[in-house]
């Protein structure tokens, strides 16, 4: 059981012990010699006095806020080792192109002849690729493929581009996975809707069409036949020159790593996530847990040690997340892809462990080793640890396509949604119920009420496929049912069937009748007071009063990723009515900030934006802060930003609950 990392080790003391009458073995020297990394380029290149960062231009779907996130972080690591940044983002609603983040701003489009002429006008030392997103990249490499980062001596930092590219190519990356023994999943690359008909002639249908070089499954499908892959081949060719056509693994686990290495080749995994729903939704429109739930010990390390072998063979410094496809029946996987940047998931991985990914892989990218960057949530220890969670997180994403006249519902393989929440609990029943209310303030949480029964929608998932099987559990559907219409984990179903089992108890009782062991019960997995009422027929101001009564209130606890080795410092928090004590004090005066939530059409990244400026005007009049916000994409939920921050839903009962807690001298809604 346990991590691989070391395995070589046993082949060390098995030398020793062979050779053990031989006087010139020695072990010290052995071991220094087997744990030794055999350097070919030098450690310590000259840092460049002035980088330029490219950013991710306009808010598009998968590619909103979690980059502007990302821009700011590597800002604000360059700034500390006196570096002077440029940076180019024509998008004014973020706060990376706020005064008082980078020395310069360009708000110019992001491609490459305009780029050119700054780098001509600014000449830096060095480039940022990684910061920007899929924009970002795709202008990257057209700027290199032009030699324009040679002809003006601009070192492109972190990882090298040729594995940027390479990781990029389909057919390159299929190629590079299989050098070291590896498996992506059976695919084809094709450049005309012929070519993509004979690649799924010899893969067998159905198969996954989707456009290289794009972003959040752009153009991108599930075809049973030939009439429907034309259809979806034409569109993705409309957004991309290189189709890739993926033998279908729809109903196999998806599970992704974030990882972590320096020049030096040590290397991390800092999250592991698991999607509720099983491949053939993306990333992007899918219900993601940290840490995965389902996946066993050999699986688990298993996965993990392929992620370490794949980032070290690609040679890629600063972060990368790796996504695979996972048989649910036996231990075989796939490689999906690799992305070598920041990616999507990148901001929740980071508030999700504390670990601040974005900062860490700037200073990486300046040939900073890991052991030298100091650890955020402890503030002793240093970055190169793989933080533990005692905890559960639930990520659910928003989608806003009631806007849409004629818009289909159903999600799938091409991103529709326009933001995301984040959720924190010990259990993942809590955390679960929290985030459905999080996404849509008019949810009470696992409501089996909001839809009716529907099979075709269990097997065909919708933006709202999470009530209809409440709705399919309060029917008494089995687990064994639901799995082979939906093929949603057991373990998941269960958890959700306790959610049902309980609102069902709750629902024979009245508000005279309820007694305080059902109302801890509910508490503790996730019924807020409302949901509490509609069952017992009451009101939420009763309910929270008999709670009270019943002296039922919440801890606050810290986010831990160092499972209680060392003191946790970090300001994360959240509440829970699965502990017994709090982790904090409450003796300081603070002023609360209340954040505006997910990202929705008309409420984005601007909210952040003012949310941003507030916390640091605060700051600067010395006020210490509280900030409640649950969207893990934004620069306001950052660990530095406030004193303390909430990880909660913004709701009357939960800034009732908190506002009780820490008595603060003021707040601000606005």
């Amino acid at each position: 059981a346990g991590l691989q990392d070391l395995e070589n080790l046993f082949d060390v003391f098995l030398n020793v012990i062979k050779n053990y009458k031989n006087s010139n073995v020695i072990a010290k020297n052995l071991l220094t010699e087997t744990l030794k990394y055999k350097i070919s380029t030098p450690l310590n290149p000259p840092v460049p006095s002035k980088v330029l960062i490219i950013g991710s231009g306009g808010l598009s779907i998968g590619q909103a806020g979690e980059f502007d996130y990302s821009g700011s972080q590597a800002i604000k690591a360059l700034k500390e080792e006196n570096i002077q940044t440029v940076l180019i983002n024509p998008n004014i609603a973020t706060v990376q192109t706020s005064k008082g983040l980078a020395d310069k701003v360009y708000f110019l489009p992001l491609v490459p002849t305009y780029v050119e002429q700054v780098i001509r006008a600014e000449r830096p030392g060095g480039v940022l690729l990684t910061f920007g997103g899929q924009t970002g990249l795709n202008c990257g490499v057209e700027l290199e493929k032009q030699g324009v980062f040679q002809k003006y001596g601009c070192k492109i930092l972190g990882t090298p581009i040729q594995a940027i590219i390479d990781t990029e190519d389909r057919k390159i990356f299929s190629e590079r996975i299989s050098e070291i023994g590896e498996q992506v999943a059976p695919s084809m690359a094709a450049h005309s809707v012929q070519e993509a008909l004979e690649a799924a002639e010899q893969l067998g249908y159905p198969v996954m069409a989707r456009a290289a070089f794009s972003l959040g499954g752009l153009g991108s499908g599930f075809a049973n036949c030939q009439e429907e892959l034309k259809a979806l081949a034409l569109q993705a060719l409309a957004h991309s020159s290189q189709l890739i056509i993926d033998k279908s693994l729809k109903g196999w686990k998806e599970v992704e790593y974030e990882v972590v290495r320096d020049a030096f080749d040590n290397c991390i995994t800092v999250c592991n996530m698991e999607n509720v729903d099983p491949l053939g939704i993306h990333t992007g429109e899918s219900i993601v847990v940290a840490p995965s739930q389902t996946l066993n010990n050999k699986e688990y390390n298993m996965l993990r040690t392929t992620a370490i072998k794949v980032i070290r063979h690609f040679g890629i410094v600063g972060e990368c997340n790796i996504q695979y496809a996972l048989n649910p029946h036996s231990e075989e996987y796939y490689i999906i892809e690799v992305n070598a940047r920041l990616s999507r998931s990148s901001a929740l991985a980071s508030k999700a462990t504390g670990y601040p990914l974005a900062y860490v892989a700037a200073k990486l990218s300046l040939g900073i080793p890991l052991p030298d960057i100091k650890n955020s949530v402890t503030g002793v220890t240093t970055a190169c640890f793989e933080p533990s969670l005692d905890y559960c997180v639930v990520k659910i994403p928003r989608w806003d396509l009631h806007k849409f006249s004629r818009v289909s519902t159903k999600i799938g393989s091409s991103m529709k949604s326009v933001g995301e929440v984040m959720a924190i609990g010990r259990k993942f029943e809590e955390a679960f119920q929290k985030a459905l209310r999080m996404v849509d303030e008019n949810v009470e949480g696992f409501d089996p009420y909001l839809k009716p029964v529907d099979e075709t929608e269990l097997e065909e998932p919708t933006d709202k496929r999470m009530f209809v099987l409440a709705a399919a559990l309060k029917n008494g559907y089995t687990i064994d049912k639901l799995y082979d219409l939906t093929k949603i984990d057991k373990w998941f179903l269960q958890k959700m069937n306790n959610i049902i089992n309980h609102l069902t108890l709750l629902e024979s009782f009245d508000q005279n009748t309820v007694t305080r062991d059902s109302l801890l019960r509910a508490k503790q997995l996730g019924f807020s007071d409302k949901q509490i009422a509609s069952a017992v027929k009451s009101t939420e101001l009763a309910v929270r009063k008999q709670r009270e009564e019943f002296d039922l209130t919440p801890y606050v606890k810290q986010i831990d990723t160092v499972a209680a080795e060392w003191p946790a410092t970090t300001n994360y928090l959240y509440i829970t009515y699965n502990a017994s004590s709090h982790d904090i004090d409450f003796a300081e005066e603070h002023t609360m900030v209340i954040g505006s939530g997910v990202y929705r059409i008309g409420s984005s990244v601007e909210f952040d934006w003012c949310a941003v400026g507030c916390l640091r005007e605060l700051r600067r009049l010395n006020r210490k802060t509280i900030m409640i916000n649950y969207n893990p994409e934004t620069v306001s939920t950052d660990y530095d930003m406030s004193d303390r921050l909430y990880f909660e839903e913004i709701s009357f009962e939960v800034v009732m609950d908190i506002y009780n807690l820490e008595d603060p001298c003021g707040i601000i809604l606005s």
